[in-house]
């Protein structure tokens, strides 16, 4: 028997505790709205704000690899730089460097020519990888083709040249004096006649600088980047090993990878800790600090904006359940009176706070997605997904922030004198 009535005591008191917490919520319901709201635009900023810094990066990440390669791969020493990098090595790095990121990768073969008698150099390419690396490259005209040339506008400047006009590129050993040219190019020397050879005047060697003899090109096109590529000849590999020799292999291998920070320089030291690789690897320092620095500028700015919202919020929440607490004075004197616990008042008050919370935090994440989706749209023209355990954890936390708004004006409440209510009564 003591048991059956301690059981209808309890569910009682159980019916009693939601019937009063129902009609808290709902006979203030302006009061109410105002504590939703506290919470809605908190959690909206907030979400909106957590949704862009993490999107935001990755995709800013993206957007910087149009702008050209963050590592790049290079002989490691003065042998593989005579033999340069070969085709299989390049699909063995690439295949490292893209193992858990992707990328995009260029090959460059350089070697130096004569046009008109003076120096240049002519780099060989896969005018389709540039392309795809380099999408900032101005370029008017075409890329390289068979028998065709690309030139950067400061080479274009010096030997007067346009889209269409003939030049005549000359390369010989001599010029390329480092050992990086190869067997081959004493077949190239050959078909280029006298163009390497070398006469003795008074006891010295002396080179014909101003032998003219080599291979027709049309240009093409025109680059203009306003940097060191504006001073480079561009051809097709297959026209470079032509011109001087088809057996070496790339001097520069150019990587765009879809990493940043840690994790491009895990890649790096990865390939360097290889040795049977036989090249050695480094990023990009204009472009990965250019990153480093906007995602760190855009990470401290969501610090700063969220300790501010999170501020305004439990203002604002602590602000309504003080004029709640203050409007129920009368009423929590009297319960206190009727014997009511100081703990079961504050419990009530708790979950009424985390009701406010829950229900600003639901309309305030929706809010926040929405606006997440126009800002990458409108800025980045791209949408994001929703993230579920960012949302869950705007819930969370927008129960948690009304809870913790409400417990100096539950403490102030559970602490009323009923003697001195019921006296002001």
């Amino acid at each position: 028997m003591a048991a059956d009535e301690r059981k209808r005591h309890e569910m009682t008191n159980r019916k009693m505790f939601f019937t009063m917490l129902w009609g808290a919520v709902f006979r203030r319901r302006s009061r109410a709205v105002m504590a939703v709201i506290a919470s809605l635009v908190g959690a909206a900023t907030l979400f909106c704000l957590a949704s862009v810094c993490i999107a935001v990066p990755q995709q800013m990440n993206e957007e910087m690899r149009a702008y050209g390669a963050n590592l790049i791969v290079t002989p490691s020493d003065a042998t593989s730089k005579s033999k340069g990098i070969d085709n299989a090595t390049i699909s063995d790095v690439t295949a490292l460097v893209t193992a858990e990121h992707s990328a995009k990768s260029a090959a460059y073969r350089y070697e130096s020519v004569r046009i008109n008698s003076a120096p240049y150099t002519l780099a060989g390419i896969n005018p389709k990888a540039v392309r795809a690396l380099n999408r900032h490259w101005n370029v008017t005209g075409d890329w390289p083709s068979e028998g065709n040339v690309m030139v950067g506008r400061d080479v274009a400047d010096a030997l007067g040249v346009h889209i269409g006009s003939r030049i005549t590129i000359g390369y010989r050993a001599s010029d390329n004096a480092d050992g990086s040219q190869t067997s081959d190019s004493d077949e190239s020397d050959t078909q280029h006649g006298s163009q390497g050879s070398q006469t003795t005047e008074n006891g010295r060697i002396s080179s014909d600088i101003m032998n003219n003899e080599g291979t027709e090109f049309r240009v093409a096109g025109i680059v203009d980047t306003g940097g060191n590529e504006d001073s480079i000849v561009y051809a097709t590999t297959a026209d470079v090993a032509k011109l001087a020799g088809s057996k070496r292999g790339a001097d520069v291998v150019e990587y765009s990878v879809n990493a940043m920070g840690d994790d491009l320089n895990a890649i790096v030291t990865s390939l360097n800790a290889n040795p049977n690789t036989g090249v050695k690897a480094q990023t990009v320092t204009k472009i990965t600090s250019s990153d480093t620095r906007i995602i760190t500028m855009l990470q401290t700015l969501f610090w700063i904006v969220s300790l501010v919202v999170l501020v305004l919020t439990l203002v604002g929440v602590g602000t309504t359940i003080s004029s709640i607490v203050s409007q129920r004075r009368n009423e929590i004197g009297l319960r206190k009176a009727l014997g009511a616990p100081s703990q079961a008042i504050g419990t009530e008050f708790y979950v009424e706070s985390a009701i406010y919370g829950l229900i600003g935090g639901l309309f305030g994440t929706a809010i926040g997605y929405a606006l997440a989706r126009v800002l990458c749209v409108t800025v980045f023209e791209r949408a994001i997904g929703f993230n579920w355990p960012l949302g869950l954890a705007s819930l969370v936390l927008s129960m948690l922030i009304a809870v913790i708004a409400s417990i100096p004006p539950v403490r102030r409440a559970t602490r009323i004198d009923p003697a001195i209510v019921l006296r002001e009564e």
